[in-house]
């Protein structure tokens, strides 16, 4: 029994050896000396396309999610359908809903111009989530770099690990739990739904035939969202400052102005209640644990060293 012990000990240290073995690989000043200006080429792409859609900054800081939930932070979300490769462009929680692929895509070629081979899909998508908060006038943080890329998507994991819109509390804390994020990081990362937009068919539900909302917010919402048809039609989060990366989002929550189940859930008579209303009441500290969330997630799964590879095309394996 204690020989059992000994090994499972040695199994969990080694675990938590090789973890901060990758995040020691990590620093914002990676490309320093192999591509000093990859920040900047990777900037400048992205100010550009959330000038001509401002909607792109929530869409980009929800790809960074996205990718690193599934596999880890490693540009497995831009690959495209192939024989051996099952796109999670096409998974039910990026279908028809997940944006920002061409703006990756974008940057990297501006990358590959002047360091080629040199930076990954991954960081590019972690960098493009930060200059979105920012260009937006969200909170801007020291993004670690030296991730590398997949070689392989999964679909069916896509599938499985995503977060849905109608899950309830205890499930989206187990999610997080389970990527080594803190509910309070759950909470934090959900504030940049204040920037973001939901299809009919994901809020019809709540706006019909829930308790735990405001009557007036609802009949506002069912204007453009019948019980039937519409389905892809686009409502905002928040209705009052739907372009600007602000704590507005948790003052909703409080007057049940929630869009979502799986945002509602985050103010209502639970453990995150007074996450919520802290970060009603003190903006600064939202901003302080978005940025911290942000970096905590960026470190999901890494891929590092000789690990993966560097893609030349971000929606593609290297031959």
């Amino acid at each position: 029994m204690a020989a059992k012990a000994g090994a499972a000990a040695s199994f969990m240290f080694m675990l938590f050896f090789l973890n901060t073995a990758c995040q020691a690989q990590l620093s914002p000043a990676f490309y320093d000396s192999s591509c000093p200006n990859a920040l900047s080429a990777i900037g400048t792409a992205i100010r550009s396309a959330i000038a001509s859609d401002r909607r792109m900054a929530a869409s980009l800081i929800r790809l960074h999610f996205h990718d690193c939930f599934v596999q880890g932070c490693d540009a497995s979300i831009l690959l495209d359908e192939t024989t051996s490769i099952q796109s999670e462009k096409t998974a039910l929680g990026n279908l028809n809903s997940a944006r920002g692929y061409n703006v990756i895509d974008k940057a990297k070629t501006e990358v590959e111009k002047i360091c080629p081979g040199v930076v990954s899909c991954a960081d590019i998508i972690a960098v493009a989530a930060r200059d979105a908060s920012a260009y937006v006038g969200g909170p801007s943080y020291a993004v670690k770099l030296g991730r590398r890329d997949s070689t392989t998507a999964s679909r069916t994991l896509a599938n499985a690990e995503l977060p849905a819109f109608f899950e309830s509390l205890e499930s989206l804390i187990s999610r997080f739990q389970k990527k080594g994020l803190t509910a309070r990081d759950m909470v934090a990362l959900s504030g940049s739904h204040t920037l973001g937009q939901a299809q009919c068919f994901t809020f019809r539900e709540r706006i019909y035939n829930h308790s735990n909302i405001d009557a007036g917010f609802a009949s506002t919402r069912r204007r453009r969202c019948p019980r039937v048809g519409s389905n892809s039609t686009l409502a905002p989060l928040d209705l009052v400052t739907p372009n600007s990366f602000d704590n507005n989002y948790f003052k909703n929550l409080m007057q049940n102005k929630g869009l979502l189940q799986s945002d509602q859930v985050l103010f209502n008579g639970g453990s995150t209640d007074s996450i919520v209303s802290e970060y009603s009441r003190n903006p600064a500290r939202f901003r302080s644990d978005f940025g911290s969330a942000m970096i905590k997630m960026g470190d999901i799964g890494l891929l590092t060293g000789s690990a993966g590879q560097i893609r030349r095309i971000c929606s593609a394996v290297n031959n």
